[in-house]
């Protein structure tokens, strides 16, 4: 266009001249003029670019790239890659569902089928890796695509997220690989924010295992509401100090004073001492033991942590009057089969027995299980897939629900401002995911086949259960209180059998503690897993 504007300009400068000082225009010559221009100045540089983009497409240590979506989206990232000589990725074609442009040619790269077509192009074109460009794609839609990349041998990858490109943090050339969050079919929930900023804005915040998976999430979540100090709580020392470097990293800017308190939640007597000292306005209480068959074989820890540190820290807030608790449940606490099921459903009834005696607002927040947190399947999945498998999967039936760290983080900010008292809230989570297929799609996403490296199952493992449930039949309430957001039945509270069953670990030490707790479990015989069950 530029010169296609600067010849036409001479030209006709030439004219005007012309006619002032020939008094005449010779019109067959201007417009021959004009034509040789073009061709020869507009020519001789497009000569110049073609050689250019023809040898990079020569370039051998160039990856052929497909495209998936030739859209605004897809033309960008064709783009990018044509004008960016560093890149390792030479894009060859685009494949598209929209019939309308079918078969035409885009930015110089043809548009060769719909989704169906993808194993078929990436055969016929020798493609080594593919990317998703579509920002708008559903997760069920991605899901489709996924299956059909995965049929090949080409490296997957995709967009980063729009937020992340809206605000320059990343660039459209600086793609990610395809995770099991991408693949997860179901919408986060999104927070009022009015309601949240209004309870946790400018106030005192303590979250007790501020270094867990949960506990640092919910931390970072709770900073990008600008509290006047948050209270970073923890046994583990290493995991406290790295979310306090990290959180002072991200909030340099703002006044959040950040503080850590080392301490155990089983000594009743440091929590009086934190809740005194800060006296903080919410408590979001995420310590807990988690690890379902360590806690089959650990029982008296389980009971300790989860049961006894939960009333202690409860005790404390109640005593100091904090405004809202709020503790981190699971779904395994409904129908429990496991010592830590058990544990965490008698630390509801704890919750909920506190706020009945106390004028604190004591809630629960019960979800699934989280992907990527400590202990989990996907760490352990990941490791096994990296020494070249086979992977371990229990059991060919195993279902969970899932959800992302971030979004159960939202879900326990979002309870507290929600919060009346005595509440268990529960997300709905969506369908449940089977294990096996999330072994697979994460074998496929580690750009590997899932014959090569293979699925072992090992049969369940102690206190595991192959369906799990949100609320049992005595709990269900169908309205919603939020978005996705579900409130579930009071149930029966048996503190009296939670009292006697902590008066054993006050009085006797740990030796006499485990024989009397399996002298209660029918003299040796039930686990002591079937005594916490039988209470609940």
């Amino acid at each position: 266009m530029y010169i296609f504007k600067a010849i036409t300009f001479s030209i006709v400068t030439a004219a005007v001249i012309q006619l002032i000082i020939v008094q005449n225009v010779y019109i067959r010559l201007l417009v021959v003029t004009w034509m040789l221009h073009i061709l020869l100045i507009g020519g001789s540089r497009f000569c110049r670019r073609l050689l250019r983009d023809t040898s990079i497409k020569m370039g051998s240590n160039k990856k052929r790239t497909l495209i998936v979506g030739a859209g605004s989206a897809g033309t960008m990232v064709a783009r990018q890659l044509i004008k960016n000589n560093q890149t390792e990725l030479l894009p060859v074609a685009f494949i598209d569902d929209n019939t309308k442009i079918r078969n035409l040619d885009i930015l110089g790269l043809p548009v060769i089928s719909g989704v169906n077509g993808i194993a078929r192009a990436v055969k016929k074109l020798n493609i080594e890796n593919i990317i998703i460009a579509i920002p708008s794609l559903s997760k069920k839609d991605l899901n489709i695509i996924f299956e059909e990349c995965a049929e090949t041998k080409a490296k997957t990858q995709i967009l980063p997220m729009l937020e992340d490109l809206v605000t320059g943090k990343l660039s459209v050339n600086q793609f990610r690989d395809v995770q099991v969050e991408d693949l997860l079919d179901r919408k986060p929930v999104e927070l009022d924010i009015d309601t949240i900023s209004e309870y946790i804005t400018n106030k005192v915040v303590l979250v007790t295992g501020a270094g867990g998976s949960i506990g640092s999430e919910i931390c970072r979540q709770v900073a990008k509401f600008n509290p006047q100090k948050l209270i970073l709580l923890g046994h583990g020392e290493n995991s406290i100090y790295s979310i306090e470097m990290e959180l002072k990293d991200i909030g340099e800017d703002t006044q959040i004073e950040f503080v850590t308190e080392i301490a155990d939640i089983q000594d009743a007597k440091k929590m009086i001492l934190i809740m005194n000292k800060h006296r903080p306005n919410v408590v979001y209480h995420a310590a807990a033991h988690k690890h379902v068959p360590l806690m089959e074989v650990n029982p008296e820890e389980a009971l300790k942590n989860n049961v006894i540190g939960t009333m202690n820290v409860a005790k404390a807030a109640s005593k100091c009057g904090i405004g809202t608790f709020v503790m981190i449940s699971t779904d395994k606490a409904v129908n429990p089969t496991s010592v830590m099921g058990a544990t965490k459903k008698l630390a509801e009834m704890v919750v909920q027995h506190m706020d009945k005696i106390s004028d604190t607002k004591f809630v629960a927040v019960r979800f699934g299980n989280v992907l990527g947190s400590r202990g989990s399947v996907i760490p352990r999945f990941k490791q096994q897939i990296e020494k070249g498998g086979p992977v371990s999967v229990t059991h060919p039936d195993m279902v969970r629900y899932f959800m992302t760290i971030p979004e159960a983080s939202r879900l326990v900010i979002q309870a507290g401002a929600l919060a009346k008292g005595g509440e268990i809230y529960i997300l709905d989570m969506g369908d449940p995911v089977k294990i096996v297929d999330l072994a697979k799609n994460l074998i496929r996403l580690s750009g590997n086949s899932v014959e090569d490296i293979g699925i072992e199952f090992t049969g369940i493992r102690p206190g595991e259960k192959l369906f799990e449930e949100l609320l049992n039949e005595n709990e269900v309430h169908e309205q919603q209180v939020y978005p996705k957001i579900y409130i579930g039945k009071s149930a029966d509270l048996y503190m009296d059998e939670i009292d006697e069953i902590i008066s054993i670990y006050t009085t006797l030490d740990k030796v006499s503690l485990r024989e009397q707790l399996l002298n209660l479990a029918n003299n040796n015989v039930i686990p002591i897993s079937r005594k916490l069950i039988s209470i609940v």
